[in-house]
């Protein structure tokens, strides 16, 4: 069998049309942001010194600075006690001026993350992890959309792609990803089925999508014989193969040369999330300043 050719012009013009997408997101959200009686207001805050977690608050601190909004970055010592997190929490609770609170997972071990999330004030969880939220993203009624499953809808949306009336299959039922995705497409009107490490016939059902959302956290899962001709392939996983390269859970080469849209990694959902979380902030700037 001849090699299917990897049109790498045409990748990269999808590539760059997902870039548009994200700085047209972000500029929509300054125009409004400017519209506001006060800046929106994030704080970020970081315990302990975790490399990725430095790297990522980093991002939505350029990402605030390009929207236009206020923020403040808390990064607290590993050692910081439960109480003292608590605290902080309920301070910012408190505060007129910040819109949104993120805590950067994953916590140092000894602090309980539940506990922490759940003294989030919802009308300022912009990660829409509290049951709260979680629960009016449930019956449909979202006041903010979870950042990374609502990147994927945005993309999908940006590219025409109408998960109604499709196959939708989610591998990895996480409540950061796996979870919320399944409920988006559903709400969308997809025919959803959510795949995990107890899913027999896991391989056959992700060959039967239309649209296929892998966040497992496993390089090389999704091989070609996972995807069926002409599918939406959307890698949310972000790994590191042999090698030490980003990577995602697709065997990128392969399955695209059978799909008919696919998500980078990195450069396709991740950036996407970020754009989120500013969305979800200036959401709840706008219910906290009473602007429709």
């Amino acid at each position: 069998m001849a090699a299917t050719l990897i049109d790498g012009k045409a990748l990269a013009a999808k590539i760059k049309e997902q870039v548009r997408l994200q700085v047209e997101l972000k500029q929509n959200v300054r125009e409004s942001a400017e519209a506001l009686p006060r800046k929106p207001g994030l704080a970020v805050i970081l315990v302990g010194d975790d490399p990725a977690s430095r790297v990522y608050v980093t991002s939505k601190r350029k990402d605030c600075e390009e929207c236009g909004f206020y923020s403040e970055e808390y990064a607290l010592p590993a050692e910081t006690t439960q109480k003292q997190l608590l605290d902080l929490v309920n301070e910012l609770n408190g505060r007129e001026d910040i819109d949104g609170i993120l805590v950067q997972l994953p916590l140092p071990k000894g602090l309980d993350e539940r506990e922490v999330l759940l003294a989030i004030n919802p009308a300022k969880d912009v990660d829409c992890f509290h049951p709260y939220n979680v629960g009016q993203l449930t019956i449909g009624t979202p006041v903010f959309q979870p950042c990374t499953p609502g990147g994927v809808m945005e993309m999908l949306r940006e590219y025409g792609i109408d998960p109604a009336g499709k196959r939708c299959v989610v591998l990895g039922r996480s409540n950061i990803v796996g979870k919320p995705m399944a409920l988006l497409l559903l709400h969308a009107h997809g025919t959803v089925v959510l795949c995990h490490s107890r899913t027999p016939d896991m391989k056959e059902l992700a060959a039967s999508a239309d649209i296929l959302v892998s966040a497992v956290g496993k390089t090389g899962l999704v091989t070609a014989g996972m995807v069926k001709e002409g599918a939406v392939v959307i890698d949310v996983a972000m790994n590191r193969n042999e090698a030490g390269k980003l990577c995602g859970d697709v065997c990128f080469e392969e399955a695209a040369a059978k799909a008919s849209y696919i998500t980078p990694v990195p450069g396709g959902v991740g950036p996407m999330t970020r754009a989120m979380l500013m969305k979800n902030t200036l959401t709840a700037a706008k219910l906290h300043q009473g602007v429709e």
